[in-house]
């Protein structure tokens, strides 16, 4: 029994709830997550309270709730993770009840028991309950136990290498490691081999402690290409027990669910009805009270396991609402007060499909390195079927202290068909400037062909990569290229400068321009020249300049506003979104989102190769190992040093062959992003 389950074991829920009206929710949480919370409870005539810590000054869950405290500066560590601070708060705003969200403290068992001390509602399962599925080994004997399908595995109490060791030797490779408590594939490492696993387990244990505070972990078996499929229930303090269908979460990077539908192409209508019972008895077993999720791997063959349960609402959860018409949000907060669920599973009914994709701030060309910065601009797409859950707005800060979710995009249809060409057009009318995203990305999921035929595993990813991440080449007509947008920004550089201020002693020249965009191709950039010759107010003829050649092209400009321009090229209008921010000029066109770097036309003081001796910080973060040193010869791919940022672990790697000429920074300091982290010298220039 965990130190958790212990310290609750003792505390016993009522078998007759009495009726606990709810009055103010103090939302411990952030980002679209409290926002989405705070919606329902304006829906019900409930007062909310926001949390928020240093870093979330400004945040839109603060300007959203009724009142918020701050509570404390920005490590989660010292705010969103900080029970006492959270408890207090609430005293302060005479809160009645807390809702956890999801991620920080939502399943952590201490926290739901603080606050039934505390005198707090807490929204959520009872303490016990988190206790005994806070450890997935636990979890996977108990169930095991109950007759339901578990994967096989480790899931023992020695935690010694040795122990992983010779338990994948008898489970044999490749095997799974992950994190015993937490989620969102965070600890989680997959090991090909027996050399790799003692790198894995201390890698994975890092992790699992840093965001969880736990580093206890277990092992799996690989089961080769499967499906995830969960499944929603929903329990009351009166006995009872439903659920709501399944959701497939298979398309997933970094083991973290980026696409999310229900229903799930993969379930017959039999395959439907066993999970569900398997589904309940999870339930039934625990005693399960509120939301909570239980996860299945679900093998070729139609066999399946169960993984684990989320004591939690799920990010997913929108897709469940979109078929049930439900919120359930609102039936948490019921259950919580001790009212008995809304509907009987007979009651219980699904209409048409509905997709998610969740919108992150990352850069799927750099193997998905979160991002942060500023929102220059921010537009949520509309439309019938579209739904938006997000919490950013323009002129908010991303975060490099927090989960870079920002928002997830969702889509209803009558059938899946439907659903995915409302989801893709929603994700086309997305604009996020500012910082880089994985909007464009997620836009290639959605319609390639391979998903739109429902033929999906976990390894979706990895197998049409050279599809999903390869830089599309320029094509003439082409309106959403980086090429386009290139040209799109010189004009908007022309606005910049003011009516007559562009002086050039030869007017009849063309203005020339020249931009840098990042590629995932090894050169690490693509340059784009634009040259401008004015044909009359606000008309061009235009020559874009890039690596496959050149492309003439006829432009007027018929509108200039506030971070837009509508222009027309060779006869074809259409409109563009432009600002500058972070020293690049962000680009929305033809459904594509683009970053240039402008770059002088006088001669640079300093050869640019030489920016390719060193290797630079990504976002600010801790060195957590350094894996070469210097003199050392290293090869494009090998890792160099492991960066902690975001509450995960990043591996960089050499760009290019090379000599680990210095290093900047040892085990253990914090960098600000840009930090020189080591120097290589090419391999010609070290002498033999």
């Amino acid at each position: 029994m965990t130190r958790a389950a212990s310290r609750v074991a003792s505390q016993r829920v009522s078998a007759t709830p009495a009726l606990r009206p709810i009055h103010t929710v103090l939302v411990a949480n952030r980002g679209e997550i409290a926002c989405r919370i705070m919606r329902t409870c304006r829906d019900m005539g409930i007062a909310t309270v926001a949390v928020f810590s240093a870093a979330d000054d400004n945040a839109r869950h603060v300007r959203e709730a009724d009142e918020a405290i701050r509570i404390g500066e920005a490590p989660a560590t010292a705010s969103y993770l900080n029970i006492p601070a959270l408890l207090q708060a609430a005293r302060r705003a005479g809160a009645d009840a807390i809702h956890p969200g999801y991620g920080f403290l939502a399943e952590n068992a201490d926290f739901a028991a603080a606050c039934r001390v505390a005198g707090l509602n807490f929204i959520g399962p009872a303490p016990e309950v988190i206790a005994r599925m806070g450890s997935k080994r636990e979890a996977k004997l108990l169930m095991a136990g109950a007759g339901v399908p578990v994967v096989p595995g480790y899931a023992g109490d020695e935690q010694a290498d040795a122990a992983f060791l010779a338990a994948a030797r008898d489970i044999g490779y490749p095997v799974l490691v992950k994190a015993s408590v937490g989620g969102g594939g965070k600890g989680m490492r997959i090991v090909e081999r027996a050399d790799d696993l003692p790198a894995a387990l201390a890698s994975a244990r890092r992790e699992a402690l840093a965001a969880f505070g736990d580093a206890t972990l277990l092992l799996e078996r690989l089961i080769a290409e499967p499906r995830h499929v969960e499944f929603q229930i929903f329990g009351d303090q009166h006995g009872n027990l439903v659920h709501l269908g399944e959701r497939e979460c298979s398309i997933q990077r970094r083991h973290q669910k980026i696409v999310e539908e229900t229903p799930s192409t993969a379930l017959t209508p039999d395959l439907r009805a066993r999970m569900a019972a398997a589904a309940l008895t999870v339930g039934r077993t625990l005693g399960y009270t509120n939301a909570g999720t239980v996860e299945f791997i679900l093998g070729a063959g139609g066999d399946f396991a169960f993984l684990e349960v989320n004591t939690r609402l799920q990010v997913e959860h929108p897709v469940t609402e979109l078929v049930t018409g439900l919120d359930l949000v609102r039936w948490q907060i019921l259950v919580a007060e001790g009212q008995p669920l809304p509907l009987t599973q007979e009651q219980i009914t699904f209409t048409g499909h509905a997709v998610e994709a969740r919108l992150y701030a990352e850069d799927p060309a750099s193997e998905f390195l979160p991002a942060s910065g500023e929102v220059a601009l921010w537009r949520e797409p509309q439309g019938a079927g579209v739904r938006v859950d997000a919490g950013i707005a323009t002129g908010d800060a991303v975060s490099p202290h927090y989960d870079p979710l920002l928002a997830k995009i969702c889509a209803h249809g009558t059938d899946r068909a439907e659903a995915l060409r409302r989801l893709e057009r929603a994700l086309a009318s997305t604009t996020l400037l500012g910082v880089r995203s994985n909007v464009d990305f997620l836009r290639r999921v959605v319609a390639h062909p391979a998903h739109r035929a429902g033929q999906i595993s976990t390894a979706f990813i990895e197998q049409h990569a050279a599809d999903l991440l390869a830089a599309p080449e320029p094509r003439p007509g082409d309106v959403g290229s980086v090429e386009t947008a290139a040209l799109v920004a010189a004009l908007a550089r022309t606005s910049a400068w003011g009516e007559g201020q562009r002086w050039r002693n030869n007017p009849n020249r063309p203005l020339v321009e020249r931009y840098t965009a990042s590629t995932a191709s090894d050169t690490g950039e693509r340059t784009i020249e634009v040259r401008l010759t004015p044909r009359g107010r606000e008309a061009y003829s235009a020559v874009i300049v890039h690596a496959a050649g050149e492309e003439a092209i006829e432009v007027v400009v018929r509108e200039r506003r506030t971070a837009a321009l509508t222009v027309e090229l060779d006869g074809r209008r259409v409109r563009a979104e432009v600002v500058e921010s972070g020293g690049a000029w962000w680009v929305k066109l033809g459904g594509a989102t683009h970053a240039l770097v402008w770059r002088s036309p006088l001669p640079e003081l300093q050869a640019r190769s030489s920016g390719q001796r060193s290797l630079a910080a990504p976002m600010p973060g801790q060195v957590i190992a350094v894996l070469v040193e210097e003199g050392q010869a290293v090869r494009s791919g090998d890792p160099l040093l492991v960066l902690a940022a975001m509450k995960m672990e990043h591996t960089l790697r050499a760009p290019r062959d090379g000599v680990v000429a210095a290093l900047r920074f040892g085990r253990g300091a914090q960098v600000p992003a840009g930090a020189v982290l080591l120097e290589l010298r090419p391999l010609e220039e070290v002498a033999p």
